[in-house]
């Protein structure tokens, strides 16, 4: 089975237990800032698995790209990646444990889906600990569907609790699903869960029982919900009994790519292998990004740098292959081939994404014959050096002359047998920590810190400020992304020059005058045609579903918006511009307060 047949099988399964398909959202999420990518199917669901309503109702399913770059230096073996893909369904506030686990055996065991045979089946349920109980009922779930006790493993919150996906918001126990390979057992304790390589993992169901807040306690949520995640490279890599993610049909023309780039065949050596597979999760990685909606560019700070650091670090493992000049965009075209069905923004964003690489590799192929031969003058006295540790401040040196990124003078460095000094290096460092902290929150384009009562109130505001803008600028307004948390919002929107003094205090007294009238915000759901139709602004580029939220406040503003508003707006206070002035090109930020 391939990649396709998964994700069509998936949806078409869930479909047939009345979820509604929704559409995967972008990489760069809106709703939290404690992360830089959308790292789980469930990211784009927060809002409403604490409790906002979904206009598709209360079953859902879709697949996800994601991004995950805790692993990047884990990326080379066989199995790791930080570019992947996620199948998900999720229920919310409909059924629970009894009906996810249902489903889950029914799509993995039965012929006319994915045929695994029971006895292949183990699972894991979570142990408890203070304050949080044991999942003894999943374990008996299962029981009751035919996995018998022996199969079924408690572990503890490490292996089997999922979330918050940043430092707050939905969690819960899970219960996951292992496939037996066929492999020995390590010993008496091996079982699902272990981490021998006899038991891989293919499933995993979270129950969202909890809330975590700020304070780190866990809150029962108003309702339970069920959110699943089946990663497709890893289950068709099992589904085909092959040992790596890079051998399945999902990276072979990707390899097949780099092996002709590179006049390397891939199985030949270990080493060479492993610079193959950092090239093609890389390229693949960076594309998904490069052609996301939201899309970032390669720089210094934030997801930029996430970016900047993965086609850095292709380019020179393509170097180590004997690839020469640039190479990526070639590999870019294969992978927006492969992915622009399931993805077609990937394909809508082909020149972007072509010409991002092109720049980028082409630059980096100057810094790196620069810093890879500033690091070989330094190399006769580092070796002699008896504790083989290069300080940190000659690290930052390579860094800031010459724009050498740390993690590549560390892997020279390995491959010299020597480490670096880290934390010095993290000193001198000090002021570009700060900066991508900065960039780090630009990232969450239209998004919210949390969804408490003060944020919620900002966030309606934005809605009176967008309206009045049009109003006193022109129709040609449209929002380009906002920051809001509990103390300020920050509002970007298209124009051309900066707003004068007056401009600035008519869109003031326009927003107060509406504040004024306490206008009643309402919601209805209706078909995204219908909404533009009836007048409503939808942010540019934003992907929606068919079926909206629209949300009018009283006779003033009408929006497509999927985030919390307070009930009427009288409740708001006195709104206050602290600051206007440029965010790029042809986009002006306004900065402002309730008071």
């Amino acid at each position: 089975m391939d990649a396709n047949e998964l994700r069509s099988k998936y949806i078409e399964f869930f479909k047939s237990k009345g979820h509604a398909q929704i559409q995967g959202k972008s990489l760069l999420p809106d709703n939290d800032p404690t992360v830089l990518f959308t790292t789980a199917g469930m990211h784009p669901l927060v809002p409403y698995i604490l409790g906002e309503p979904h206009p598709a109702g209360t079953r859902l399913t879709d697949y996800q790209k994601c991004i995950r770059t805790g692993d990047i230096d884990s990326v080379g073996d066989p199995s790791h990646l930080t570019c992947f893909e996620m199948l998900g369904n999720w229920s919310l506030g409909d059924y629970f444990k009894e009906g996810a686990i249902a489903m889950s055996f029914e799509f993995l065991t039965d012929k006319k889906w994915l045929g695994i045979p029971v006895e292949k089946l183990s699972v894991t349920a979570f142990e408890g600990e203070p304050g949080i109980p044991r999942d003894d009922e999943s374990a008996a779930i299962w029981k009751r569907l035919g996995i018998p006790e022996d199969r079924i493993r408690f572990l503890p919150r490490e292996d089997n609790w999922w979330g918050p996906a940043g430092a707050t918001g939905p969690c819960g126990p899970d219960t996951e699903m292992f496939i037996d390979t066929g492999r020995p057992s390590c010993g008496p304790d091996c079982g699902a869960g272990c981490k021998c390589g006899k038991w891989l993992e293919i499933w995993n169901d979270v129950f969202m029982q909890y809330n975590k807040t700020a304070d780190g306690s866990y809150e029962p949520l108003a309702r339970t919900c069920v959110d699943t995640g089946m990663g497709i490279e890893r289950t068709v890599t099992i589904l085909n009994g092959k040992k790596s993610v890079y051998e399945t049909e999902i990276f072979a023309p990707i390899i097949a790519t780099v092996e002709k780039a590179s006049g390397y065949v891939y199985g030949s050596d270990a080493e060479k292998d492993k610079s193959v597979r950092i090239v093609c999760d890389h390229a693949r990685a960076s594309a998904f990004i490069l052609g996301d909606p939201k899309a970032v560019s390669p720089s210094n700070v934030g997801a930029g740098y996430v970016l900047r650091r993965l086609i850095r670090r292709a380019v020179r493992h393509g170097k180590k292959l004997g690839i020469e000049g640039t190479f990526l965009p070639g590999i870019a075209e294969v992978i927006v081939g492969k992915f622009g069905g399931p993805y077609p923004e990937l394909a809508e964003n082909r020149a972007r994404v072509m010409e991002e690489l092109e720049n980028e590799e082409q630059k980096f192929l100057e810094t790196l014959v620069k810093g890879e031969h500033e690091f070989e003058k330094l190399l006769p006295n580092l070796l002699r050096n008896p504790q083989k540790v290069m300080s940190g401040r000659l690290a930052f040196k390579l860094y800031d002359t010459y724009g050498f990124p740390i993690e590549l003078t560390e892997e020279l460095a390995a491959e010299n047998g020597m480490t670096v000094n880290r934390a010095e290096f993290d000193d001198a460092f000090k002021k570009h920590q700060e900066l991508s902290r900065a960039g780090s929150e630009l990232t969450f384009k239209g998004g919210l810190a949390d969804h408490g009562e003060q944020t919620t109130k900002y966030h309606t505001a934005t809605h009176l400020l967008h309206k009045a803008l049009q109003m006193v600028l022109g129709a040609h307004v449209a929002q380009k992304g906002s920051n809001i948390t509990a103390e300020r919002m920050r509002f970007d929107f298209s124009h051309g020059s900066p707003m004068s003094a007056e401009e600035l205090a008519r869109v003031e007294a326009i927003v107060n005058e509406q504040i004024a009238r306490d206008l009643p915000v309402t919601m209805e759901m209706m078909g995204l045609e219908d909404a533009k139709a009836a007048g409503a602004m939808a942010l540019f580029g934003e992907k929606y579903e068919s079926l909206v939220k629209v949300y009018s406040i009283g006779d003033f503003s009408k929006e497509v918006c999927g985030g919390p508003h307070v009930d009427r707006i009288g409740s708001l206070g006195k709104f206050k511009i602290q600051k206007e002035q440029s965010s790029s090109a042809g986009v002006r930020r306004i900065r402002a307060v309730l008071e």
